[in-house]
């Protein structure tokens, strides 16, 4: 006779299923038979919402097929469901939960993006911040053996010593999305102190990759390249970022899935190699085989000079490693740009 109790599949709810990092996710885990995964999104057109639902395809859900609040099967996956749902809708959510009794939830689902917060700060606030705690109240109500959940880099402002430790107080963020992202770290807390929910933050820096956001420098250099338009360069290129290529942000996240579950964690998740961005714009260049025209233009509201990774707490506690060289990863990126756009 066989343990049921190891036969067990663990049930995993990964959220922002149509995003860059949790479409990345989901597709890294669909091929692990020790998880029943459902995928959750509200698919918002805060860009383009074609891509969204490419990725969908990509895992095996048509978006003819799609229905809000049903969830429905891969037809490539027999372990992955999706369902379209707002984090905001508190009794789709508790429903939900309750049918699937999900044992770890990931957290990747948010209003992303510093300038659009300048612009629309209500969406950053129903997302981000009340998306947030019906997603605390129902891990909480449903005993979740670990959350682990989406913050960023950003929460570190413009006064924290370079590289960023998890170590630093981080009171200053400068857009409202970092205000949230914060505050999310806040709440997480707060829940764990109160019912002992085991939660990890994990902070994440400048993600780029394949399959990723129309909205951020990598694919807006690329298009504007390719297109042969200006491209715009913000503190006359003098700003310094820790590009980390998704499949070591993928790698991380499950790294931290695998471990138990401490009461209460944040963590770094980035290269620790901060770049230059004339040299990442450089590198594009050289891959693309064509010169970038650059208009130079002042700092922006809200953003920071440079962000580079202290992740030796990550190393330490999961043996977490970024491979990937920013060669390597704006090759893989260029050509899955190239073939997705052309």
């Amino acid at each position: 006779m066989h343990d049921t109790k190891l036969m067990e599949k663990k049930r995993i709810l990964i959220t922002g299923v149509a995003g860059f990092i949790g479409f990345s996710l989901a597709n890294k885990l669909s091929t692990e038979v020790a998880y029943e995964i459902t995928g959750l999104d509200n698919i918002n057109d805060y860009y383009d919402t074609q891509l969204k639902y490419d990725r969908l395809a990509h895992l095996g859900f048509d978006s003819q097929k799609i229905e809000k609040e049903k969830l429905m099967e891969s037809s490539k996956f027999p372990n992955l469901k999706f369902i379209q749902l707002d984090l905001e809708n508190l009794k789709g959510m508790q429903s939900l939960f309750a049918l699937q009794r999900f044992d770890l939830v990931v957290h990747l689902a948010a209003q992303a993006g510093v300038r659009h917060s300048l612009n629309n700060p209500h969406a950053y606030i129903n997302s981000n911040i009340t998306g947030f705690v019906n997603l605390l109240e129902c891990c909480r109500t449903n005993k979740i053996q670990h959350l682990i959940y989406a913050s960023s880099s950003s929460v570190y402002g413009l006064d924290s010593t370079i590289p960023f430790s998890e170590n630093e107080p981080a009171n200053h963020p400068v857009s409202l999305y970092a205000a949230t992202k914060k505050a999310n770290e806040l709440m997480a807390y707060t829940y764990n102190h109160l019912y002992q929910l085991p939660v990890t933050g994990l902070r994440f820096f400048t993600v780029y990759g394949p399959w990723g956001r129309p909205d951020m420098s990598p694919m807006l250099f690329a298009k504007a390249i390719s297109e042969g338009k200006p491209i715009k360069v913000f503190n006359y290129g003098k700003l310094k970022r820790d590009f980390t290529y998704i499949d070591d942000i993928t790698d991380g996240i499950y790294k931290v899935m695998k471990m138990q579950p401490d009461s209460y964690k944040i963590y770094n998740i980035g290269n620790s190699r901060p770049v230059d961005l004339m040299d990442f714009i450089g590198l594009m260049e050289k891959s693309m085989g064509a010169a970038a025209i650059k208009e130079m233009l002042p700092m922006q509201p809200g953003d920071v000079f440079e962000t580079y990774a202290d992740t030796s707490a990550l190393s330490t506690d999961t043996g977490y490693k970024p491979l990937t060289s920013l060669e390597n990863g704006i090759k893989n990126f260029l050509q899955w740009y190239l073939d997705y756009y052309k």
